[in-house]
């Protein structure tokens, strides 16, 4: 891990801190820059900041959160080994979708993230991350689990942990696709 990438990071955390790029940021507590390192082996990108992680500024601490942090930990990866963001920085009103132009306006903060950080494996959480990263065209029930390789970066698409715990999806597929993610990572 390089110490010029980790203080790249930071700048960027700071950026997103700071930035007044669409209206979000009027009805934001915190912007949510996301958590990890460079040279984080997986990183893990859902659509948006939930209620929980506006007042902490922190990504994934809510109810989705908790199953995707205990998940983690039991396919055997250390928070110290993985990123964990989202495609937006600030928590869109009353938790609504994203819209296209929030999402163009953080766009670059992700992408840089991903650069500094390298992963080997993205892990895209849902359908907003999903067709950000990877293709619009892709369907989150037909397509999670199937590792995708595009600009050189090996993406795994999965449900988002909120579409498990509202029971649309199963809990062991979404483990199975978290482990295939962690067998990936250690074969490239």
């Amino acid at each position: 891990m390089s110490d010029t990438n980790v203080q790249l990071l930071d700048t960027i955390a700071n950026e997103i801190k700071a930035c007044t790029n669409c209206p979000l940021h009027e009805t934001r507590t915190q912007a949510v820059p996301g958590e990890g390192q460079p040279g984080a082996k997986i990183a893990f990108i859902g659509e948006a900041p939930g209620r929980d992680e506006d007042e902490q500024g922190r990504p994934f601490i809510g109810r989705s959160g908790q199953l995707l942090r205990r998940t983690i930990a039991e396919i055997g990866l250390t928070e110290e080994e993985v990123f964990i963001g989202n495609v937006l920085k600030c928590r869109p009103p009353g938790n609504r979708d994203p819209k296209p132009d929030e999402i163009e306006a953080c766009r670059h903060y992700l992408m840089a993230q991903l650069v500094l950080i390298q992963p080997k494996v993205v892990v895209t959480l849902g359908r907003y991350s999903m067709n950000l990263l990877i293709s619009p065209s892709l369907k989150i029930s037909k397509d999670h689990g199937k590792h995708i390789i595009k600009d050189g970066l090996l993406y795994l698409p999965t449900f988002h942990p909120s579409a498990i715990l509202r029971n649309f999806s199963s809990p062991e597929e979404f483990k199975k696709d978290l482990l295939k993610a962690k067998i990936l990572s250690e074969k490239y």
